[in-house]
């Protein structure tokens, strides 16, 4: 049975899943080695919440159209950016892109608003003030952003014209439609209920049931088409930006975490492929063991996979996912790869990480469906942390390049694979992630002896810029990939950090000073361009 919308023929029923082809004992070389012959590249490590812009965060406007040209002048060919979802609006984890609400939807807070004005869907007196915010408050920026952005979509909706049939043909795509449906309807019941979890909704919601999902498309009807367009204008404006950069000769590199948030449409209305018990609730939740950031681990809360239960329907969800990581980005990277080999499983009633214990991943058996349903997909795996020979071989099999992070290279001996003379080809070198401190901010807070240490290795003084000569250092590496967040580039002190793990609050709000603009960093183009081009990626 199907209820048509104005915009959308959504299939209300709970999805059945279908069981997929049996796997093979021995697999296939599906993904070959990586091209030897790849040329070197570098690039930027922005998110565009981090943008200036009149409005209290960054957006996908002119500001972000600056930013491809000054990385094309610097000779970049490269921009990263975090997972572009809806972030969290708890006030722990308020704008964590790693916290969001939805695996699939983009972030519409992204959504400019002057863009919107040149669509005619907003105009110049419908505009607000200009706020004055150093850094990024989320819930400010929800409260001026979230209505105007709510009309221009119901404008869109009423209209009739060019714009109005690219909505239209977005909401045809199967590949847009087999997730936004489900975000869309998550989405209303979330707003009508406004309870801390699916899990507290009645049951024939919460269950899914078809009757209450027609009276939830027949009383929020608007809010659905809304949310629906949102998304849309989004998809367009992220989607001009990338189609500029690729035309500079910038490709997208993106970013997916491992795991998704419970208080989602993905685990609502995909409870079979999670482990929950016959109620709904999670079993076992995500973490990870004491590591260099906490010495108790980190209790991540997500709930786990389950696996056996994926691999008998052909892993669709993932490749789901995987599709839609294609249409946003030229290639992405997997946040935690480690978990597809061997995942921390962790006591859903447990306060601390610790008393976890590690489980196995789908490991190759992932990769060869994805394959066959997708072809050869351009990843990044993210190997940092407890690293094993399982890991290892699993991103050998596919051909992903691993990382490498300068900032962990000083630290024991010089058999530490962070250092430059043990880097490999097949990598991506930062100077620091967005979990790191900033260049500045790690130096300052290093003691003497490790001082001492990054001076030796690098052959420099402490009267040298650091910051730049950490720069050089991860562009005249061996891996084919440099990253270097802006932070770096600006010299910026701890004040600039993005985000510090095991922490709950004052993260992702880090936002480009008012008093910079790329128009004003010529030089440091120039010197960066210089670099870039000695070492063979320009």
């Amino acid at each position: 049975m199907a209820i048509s919308t104005s915009l959308f023929s959504f299939p209300l029923a709970p999805k059945l899943l279908t069981v997929g082809e049996d796997f093979p004992t021995q697999y296939g070389e599906w993904f070959p080695e990586s091209d030897p012959d790849i040329r070197r590249r570098a690039g930027v490590l922005l998110h565009p919440t981090s943008f200036r812009g009149p409005y209290g965060i960054g957006d996908l406007g002119d500001e972000a159209f600056r930013f491809v040209d000054w990385l094309h002048e610097a000779g970049f060919s490269v921009w990263q950016v975090l997972p572009l979802v809806p972030p969290g609006r708890k006030a722990n984890e308020e704008g964590s892109p790693y916290s969001g609400q939805d695996a699939n939807c983009g972030n519409t807070l992204l959504i400019s608003l002057d863009e919107l004005v040149k669509d005619g869907l907003l105009t110049k007196d419908e505009l607000p003030e200009p706020v004055d915010h150093d850094h990024v408050v989320f819930s400010t920026v929800a409260d001026i952003k979230d209505p105007l952005i709510a009309k221009a979509a119901e404008r869109l909706i009423q209209s009739d014209g060019d714009l109005k049939r690219q909505l239209e043909e977005f909401c045809k795509d199967p590949e847009i439609s087999s997730w936004l449906e489900d975000a869309a309807y998550f989405a209303a019941i979330d707003n009508r209920l406004n309870s801390f979890s699916w899990y507290e909704w009645p049951e024939p919601l919460k269950n899914r049931h078809l009757s209450a999902l027609v009276e939830v498309f027949q009383t929020e009807r608007d809010f659905i088409n809304i949310f629906i367009a949102q998304q849309f204008l989004f998809q367009r404006q992220w989607q001009r930006v990338r189609s500029y950069a690729n035309m500079k000769g910038i490709t997208i590199m993106g970013d997916m975490p491992i795991y998704v948030g419970y208080q989602s449409a993905d685990v609502w209305a995909n409870k079979k492929q999670f482990l929950l018990n016959k109620k709904g609730f999670p079993l076992l939740v995500s973490g990870v063991p004491p590591d260099a950031f906490s010495e108790t681990g980190q209790l991540w809360g997500s709930p786990l996979y389950d696996w056996k239960a994926m691999e008998k329907d052909g892993f669709s969800w993932w490749i789901r996912r995987i599709k839609r990581a294609q249409n946003l980005y030229d290639d992405f990277r997997i946040d935690h790869f480690r978990g597809f080999a061997g995942y921390w499983a962790v006591p859903s009633e447990a306060k601390i990480a610790t008393v976890g214990r590690w489980k196995a991943g789908p490991g190759k058996s992932l990769f060869d469906a994805i394959s066959r349903a997708v072809g050869k997909i351009n990843i990044i795996a993210e190997d940092l942390g407890v690293i094993t020979e399982d890991v290892v071989q699993l991103r050998k099999y596919i051909g992903a390049p691993g990382m490498a992070v300068l900032q962990f290279g000083f630290g024991s001996d010089s058999a530490n694979p962070h250092l430059p003379h043990n880097h490999e080809p097949n990598q991506v070198v930062y100077t620091g992630t967005h979990d790191n401190d900033t260049m500045r901010g790690w130096w300052d807070n290093l003691n003497e002896g490790e001082k001492s240490n990054v001076l030796k290795y690098l052959s420099v003084s402490e009267k040298d810029d650091i910051p730049w000569v950490l720069i050089r250092a991860a562009l005249s590496s061996v891996a084919q990939t440099a990253i270097i967040p802006l932070q770096d580039v600006l010299r910026l002190g701890n004040s600039a950090r993005m985000n510090t793990p095991a922490t709950q609050f004052g993260n992702w709000k880090w936002r480009i000073p008012n008093s910079l603009s790329f128009e004003s960093l010529d030089t440091e183009a120039s010197k960066l361009k210089d670099m870039i081009s000695l070492y063979g990626r320009l």
